[in-house]
């Protein structure tokens, strides 16, 4: 296996047109740090972002990033942390799930399309995609995008870039939104309630008009011995001290809640961002559900027994986080049919090598929706190079 790393987008361009004419299916990492995720499929080339270093534009004033592809998050962050201000949709780490090292990339962060806790608030990481600059399968450098969010014409080809997973380019910059950093947080933590009428809670919190920025509901034994439901607000500390006494006044039906302050209420929601109540065992399945969250509650009641599950919700009950044992398909065919049923969508996050090459990692699609994404991978990468079957069989 050869890992190529290009110094320059130019070179990654020449690198993935030599790969397209001599027909070398190309794996794409920047660190490395998310390589577990979609299906298991063997590249005999790697191509490798992480020579493609630094930010390359940042205005405060005009809230706004822009950085090459294979620049540390961290790096990132903490620039923006000396202005006051953020990345709007809370990435989620994937390292504690997956047992990776390394520092994740902001474009690793834009190809997964990584959004935590707060887009409930904020939107998806795609929401926030501005520009991007990226080398197609024939080798072309493309540019999509600007500098403000109402920049497009045709197609918009940032969004779509946005969780491909690297099957439609190489990216080589990536330019973001941002917002201020608040001044505080606190969290609502109301105890002991079941899972349906947790996601009840968490309903009429994020309906109500105190401006809740996370939202998630986790059941008796994730993370502590009673249930748990969490409601998080953010902003000037004033503000935050009147909207959470308000809300707990609005809420007052479910229970007497306790307030968590800032330094707790920070740690709690990286747990929940990065799903560290599952990574042990480590040998288990991790799966991803997305689906409304008024069916949240009877998809874990139809699934838990049947596969001695363990899960917690986030995203107003929008987000299933659960694991079960990986023996055999990590009841693949089973998840599937329940996300389907209920409207929704399933991802298999994390499974041995041999389950993931085996079954349907990303939610099985119609026939129709499949022929589409086929002829828009084709249009970007004809040869096929382009992490091949990474999403998908056959794409």
């Amino acid at each position: 296996m050869t890992t190529h790393t290009p110094q320059n987008e130019a070179e990654a361009a020449c690198i993935i047109a030599d790969a397209g004419e001599r027909r070398v299916p190309l794996s794409i990492v920047g660190a490395g740090t998310k390589r577990g995720l979609g299906r298991f499929t063997q590249t005999q080339d790697v191509l490798s972002s992480a020579a493609l270093t630094g930010i390359t534009l940042h205005e405060p004033a005009e809230l706004v990033i822009a950085a090459r592809a294979g620049t540390a998050l961290a790096e990132i962050e903490r620039k923006l942390a000396e202005d006051r201000q953020r990345l709007p949709f809370e990435p989620m780490d994937y390292r504690p799930l997956l047992g990776t090292s390394g520092e994740p990339t902001i474009g690793g962060v834009a190809a997964t399309n990584l959004s935590g806790p707060r887009r409930i608030k904020a939107g998806a990481c795609r929401d926030s995609f501005l520009g991007a600059r990226f080398v197609n399968g024939r080798g072309e450098v493309v540019k999509s995008g600007g500098r403000v969010m109402k920049n497009v014409t045709g197609l918009d080809l940032t969004r779509l870039m946005a969780g491909a997973f690297g099957t439609l380019g190489f990216l080589t910059e990536v330019t973001f939104k941002l917002v201020p950093l608040p001044e505080t947080e606190s969290t609502l933590v109301i105890p002991g309630l079941s899972d349906r009428r947790g996601i009840e809670a968490l309903s009429a919190g994020l309906g109500s008009p105190f401006e809740v920025t996370g939202a998630a509901h986790l059941p008796a034994g994730i993370g502590d011995e009673k249930a748990r439901t969490l409601l998080r607000l953010e902003g000037f500390e004033s503000a935050v001290r009147y909207r959470v006494s308000a809300l707990a006044e609005t809420l007052r039906d479910f229970g007497k809640a306790s307030i968590l302050e800032t330094q707790e209420s920070k740690r709690l929601w990286r747990e929940v961002r990065d799903a560290t109540f599952l990574a042990s065992p480590t040998d288990t399945a991790i799966w991803r559900i997305s689906v409304a969250p008024s069916k949240a509650p009877s998809l874990t009641e139809a699934l838990g027994p049947k596969l001695s599950a363990r899960w917690f919700h986030d995203w107003g009950g929008g987000l299933v986080w659960l694991s079960c044992s990986a023996a055999q398909d990590a009841s693949a065919a089973l998840v599937h049919e329940a996300a389907r049923s209920a409207g929704g969508h399933a991802l298999l996050v994390r499974a041995p090598e041999a389950v993931r090459a085996a079954v349907d990692v990303f939610q099985p699609q119609p026939a129709a929706i499949m022929k589409l994404a086929q002829a828009i991978k084709a249009s970007f990468d004809p040869s096929g190079v382009l992490e091949p079957g990474r999403m998908h069989a056959g794409t």
